[in-house]
């Protein structure tokens, strides 16, 4: 933070003092009983007991909620990034029909709130008889990661220096070895933000599990999260080790992948 002015850093610092204290508290909360809530909100609790989470992962079902999330999460960003890979080389380099029209489509279904379709998603779920299934939380947020997923790889691909691919055309490469030996090698920190960006909205995604499932078994964290924020609106100290659970993930992933994220976001940034 060199050459950056002395009121800069302490209203750099006073924002992110402010970001991260509620999740200081939730982490802190989490490891008090209900007494020492009760004495206050910043007192330290007498022991790090982990009693909140062992009664939120058993009775609170958070192992179901949690496996039910691993288990939607990895195969849409595996789909999402085997499907947005060759998408992308073909809207970088080759000659499509109607590619301007396509590209239109793939915005605006980057920008189309789920709110807009979950009615006719859910009939359509329904008619391919795929209510209660993991399918059902699978297939539409692929369908919903791939055009972002596709644009980004397209922008990724195009900043690839062309002396490189017109070395590998001369030398008889095929398409198939131009992508997989060369150009995507050399978008690995886009293809590691996009990993990280769909884990995220993946986790994080509440209206499609919500509509599209209705069994306790099949439920991801946000919304177990919900029903049994409903169940403990008296026990804060679980409540607030329930909501750890849900988060913790997601910091963990992105403290991990922090530099690759910077890294690809000033790489591969959608033009």
């Amino acid at each position: 933070m060199r050459g950056i002015p002395l009121y800069t850093r302490g209203v750099l610092w006073l924002f992110a003092i402010l970001t991260i204290l509620p999740f200081a508290l939730a982490l802190l909360t989490s490891f008090k009983t209900q007494t020492e809530l009760f004495q206050g909100v910043f007192t330290l609790p007498s022991s790090l007991s982990f009693a909140n989470y062992i009664s939120a992962w058993r009775d609170g079902h958070f192992q179901i909620y949690f496996t039910n999330s691993v288990l939607v999460v990895f195969p849409v960003i595996i789909i999402s990034l085997l499907a947005g890979i060759p998408s992308g080389f073909a809207f970088a380099f080759l000659r499509l029909p109607a590619k301007k029209f396509i590209a239109f489509l793939l915005a605006i279904g980057m920008v189309l709130p789920s709110e807009a379709y979950i009615i006719p998603l859910y009939h359509e779920i329904h008619w391919m008889g795929l209510n209660n299934n993991y399918l059902a939380l699978i297939l539409p947020q692929v369908a919903m990661s791939i055009p972002f997923t596709t644009l980004m790889v397209a922008s990724a691909f195009s900043q690839v220096p062309k002396e490189l691919l017109e070395a590998a055309v001369m030398d008889g490469a095929s398409r198939w070895k131009i992508l997989c030996g060369l150009l995507v090698p050399a978008i690995v920190p886009t293809l590691s933000t996009l990993a990280l960006l769909l884990f995220i909205w993946t986790w994080n995604e509440f209206l499609i599990p919500l509509i599209l499932v209705n069994k306790e078994e099949l439920r991801t964290l946000p919304i177990g999260m919900m029903f049994f924020q409903n169940r403990n609106t008296i026990n804060i100290p679980v409540l607030m080790a329930g909501a750890t659970i849900a988060i913790l993930p997601l910091v963990a992933i992105f403290l991990l992948f922090q530099r690759r994220f910077i890294h690809g976001i000033t790489e591969g940034a959608v033009k």
